[in-house]
């Protein structure tokens, strides 16, 4: 049983927010658990690599290039579902698995974030306990989403055997508080994660960058260096990357997004995402024993690929640091010019996911130096700052 003066904490500090800006709304703090913020948030301790070897059993091997930005791991791959689930963000292989370890007894729930009955975009966590509740939970909420609110619930409800889902910033504060919570066995099923938003912030976006930003159901930054939105009739818009606003959406991103190391969910599990896979493929990254568990389950339902890498993501990336700096926004015919170069010759698999890293580790490398100094050398892991001490970076 948790002490009775935590639970009365909660009830004062619901809206207390220690890490101030940049809380990531994780939803920690919103439960008795946040007597623990101090050592959990990844926002006023980062310990990813005392966490790593708590849920891995070893360290991250800095001096292996795929271990240095993917993470420990045991192997990685390219998958997708042979039935993809009807309305899922690409073809389900998250909702696929959550199911499955539901049905066949392996967990008593699955944390995951349905949709506010009011707005398509502003997340409703829940901890699922019936496939339907799981499917209703389908396509990611790109919008900072408080998944751990529900902890409280889950202490309630009795419940050994949870599978939660969620991205890096949660998932770290998971780990951290992951034996204050009573279970006999705890699931991690992550998913990479950059650049949230809050729901303002995410109108914001939809605004400046969608043709029709009232209908769009879905959105992800693709391989293919575009912006890909789904709308509520069925279409896709495609805008490339190149052609962004970068003046107006340069300070749309959540203050801690900008000063994330964590964009691979290096704590889960299993991660399932695109960065590293072929265009149309999911990159899946299994991280231990307990994340290959999670994959057997579903690995029947998969067609599956070795990951590659092709391409030089190098002088991208060095070219891009400046260009974000000064806020460049390309008239839009020239952007498709590059997107087309750039899908011709750029880097593909496993070198988009280096690139992706880089730009946003340097990017916010330099926001962390810029607006929270004292903070830069304990925040920035080890393997953040060899990363982007590839680059030539500005002196200020």
């Amino acid at each position: 049983m948790t002490a009775p003066h935590l639970k009365a904490k909660a009830l004062t500090n619901v809206k207390h927010r220690p890490a101030k800006e940049l809380c990531s709304e994780c939803g920690l703090c919103d439960t008795y658990y946040i007597h623990y913020v101090k050592e959990s948030c990844a926002f006023i301790t980062q310990h990813i690599g005392e966490l790593e070897v708590q849920t891995h059993q070893r360290d991250r091997n800095l001096d292996d290039e795929q271990e240095l930005y993917f993470g420990v791991h045991q192997e990685m791959m390219a998958a997708r579902k042979t039935e993809p689930i009807a309305g899922a963000q690409w073809t389900g292989i998250v909702s696929s698995i959550a199911i499955e370890m539901l049905t066949s007894g392996k967990v008593e729930g699955v944390v995951c974030v349905q949709a506010s009955t009011d707005d398509r975009f502003t997340p409703r966590p829940i901890i699922a306990t019936t496939p339907a509740e799981i499917l209703a939970a389908r396509v990611n909420k790109p919008t900072l989403s408080p998944n751990l609110s529900v902890l409280e619930q889950v202490e309630r409800s009795g419940m050994k055997r949870l599978l939660v889902i969620g991205v890096g910033c949660q998932i770290q504060a998971l780990r951290t508080v992951e034996k204050q919570l009573g279970l006999e066995k705890l699931y991690v099923l992550g998913t990479p994660c950059v650049d949230n938003v809050n729901r303002a912030g995410l109108q914001k976006f939809l605004d400046t960058t969608s043709r029709s930003p009232s209908t769009v159901v879905s959105y992800e930054f693709m391989q293919d260096f575009n912006v890909h939105f789904k709308h509520s009739d069925g279409s896709t818009e495609m805008v490339p990357f190149f052609g962004l606003n970068t003046k107006e959406l340069k300070d749309v991103f959540a203050p801690s997004c900008m000063t994330c190391f964590d964009y691979v969910n290096s704590l889960a599990d299993l991660v399932v995402g695109y960065m590293g896979a072929p265009f149309g493929w999911q990159w899946i990254v299994v991280r231990n024993d307990t994340g290959k568990e999670m994959l057997d389950a579903v690995k029947s339902q998969l067609e599956t690929q070795p990951v590659m890498s092709k391409g030089d993501r190098k002088p991208a990336v060095q070219q891009g640091i400046a260009a974000y700096d000064n806020a460049t926004t390309l008239p839009m015919w020239f952007a498709y010019i590059i997107n087309f170069v750039v899908n011709k010759i750029g880097p593909k698999g496993l070198e988009y996911g280096r690139f992706s890293i880089d730009s946003h580790f340097i990017r916010n490398y330099l926001y962390t130096k810029r607006n929270y100094p004292k903070k830069l050398e304990a925040h920035v892991p080890e393997f953040a700052k060899r990363i982007v001490a590839q680059y030539k970076l500005p002196k200020n």
